[in-house]
């Protein structure tokens, strides 16, 4: 009996260190794909592939990394709202293109996006401290710009790029209009449970069961969870319930937590979107979700509004 009890606590305690093992070893290459397999880490087509009208933007995150971006815009001097749009982990913005060709086409706007360091054509490597001074540098260039509404910047994020948008979103109140989250996951302690479920006892976040001892070998903890309450600006929820990546148990859990506290958050299921897909799944009822969300959040000004302003600031001169 005392072999048998042995035998166990050495096949659990072997379980628990080969998690950690690969915890530590592989973590960062499964929360961050720049390159899928079989292909480059170059884009393989461009907007204009598309016959997007493009600009090339290269910024500086605040440690000085070289970033690389895409500002597409509807025409040149579209003034409708423009989209901040942050990508999932695995691949480019190249492989975002025929869906951000629809949206400008469907929504009327502008979208800029941007690659994270180590993505694309970007320099460095990801990391959750290095991508989220990548997106202050996204967003304090666009509040910069002269020829786009920088009252009307809205930030999209799907999967990862939601914990990001979320995070940036939270940090910048007087900078971003409103937020969209699509198939977002609560944080990746949690994912790691999805992903390997012998380690949902031992990592987790604050609704997980277990120990959760093991959750300070997380590098990369994109706890979305933690930062949605204190987000102030409307958010959009867009669920795909085919979620075959992220258990939209995960985006159920977001919504609670933000509408607790703030009273515009809209959350909308997709019966048939799986993690990639919903935007393809959704139809004309996912871009009629999110054209009423802009309407409604960042609408678009009129001219006597724009006259009168104007006027305003001329008499008090």
């Amino acid at each position: 009996m005392v072999s048998y009890v042995s035998a166990l606590l050495y096949g659990v305690g072997g379980i628990v260190a080969a998690g950690m093992a690969l915890l530590v070893a592989f973590q960062e290459r499964l929360v961050y794909v720049p390159v899928l397999p079989g292909l480059t880490k170059s884009y393989p087509i461009t907007p204009a592939r598309l016959r997007l009208a493009y600009e090339d933007v290269w910024l500086r995150s605040s440690d000085g990394i070289r970033l690389h971006a895409w500002f597409i815009k509807l025409f040149p001097e579209c003034r409708g709202p423009t989209i901040l749009f942050f990508q999932e982990n695995a691949g480019n913005i190249a492989h975002r293109l025929e869906m951000v060709r629809i949206m400008l086409q469907r929504l009327h706007c502008n979208v800029f996006m941007l690659s994270y360091r180590g993505y694309g054509a970007s320099d460095g490597y990801p990391s959750q401290p290095g991508i989220t001074k990548d997106s202050q540098a996204a967003l304090d260039h666009l509040s910069q710009r002269t020829d786009i509404d920088t009252s009307r910047i809205v930030v999209f994020g799907r999967s990862l790029g939601g914990a990001v948008g979320a995070l940036l979103t939270k940090n910048n109140p007087d900078k971003v209009a409103g937020l969209i989250l699509e198939n977002t996951f609560t944080s990746i302690l949690d994912m790691a449970g999805v992903l390997l479920p012998f380690l949902k006892w031992f990592i987790g976040n604050t609704h997980s069961k277990g120990p959760k001892f093991l959750n300070f070998l997380v590098r990369s903890p994109w706890s979305t969870i933690d930062v949605i309450s204190e987000v102030k600006q409307p958010i959009l929820f867009l669920s795909g319930l085919q979620d075959e990546m992220v258990p939209p148990s995960h985006m159920q859990m977001l919504y609670a937590k933000a509408a607790a506290r703030n009273k515009e958050c809209i959350f909308v299921e997709f019966p048939s979107g799986m993690h990639m897909d919903t935007w393809l799944a959704g139809g004309d009822h996912y871009w009629r979700t999110i054209q009423q969300f802009l309407e409604k959040h960042v609408p678009e000004k009129k001219e006597n509004e724009s006259y009168d302003t104007d006027q305003a600031f001329k008499s008090s001169m």
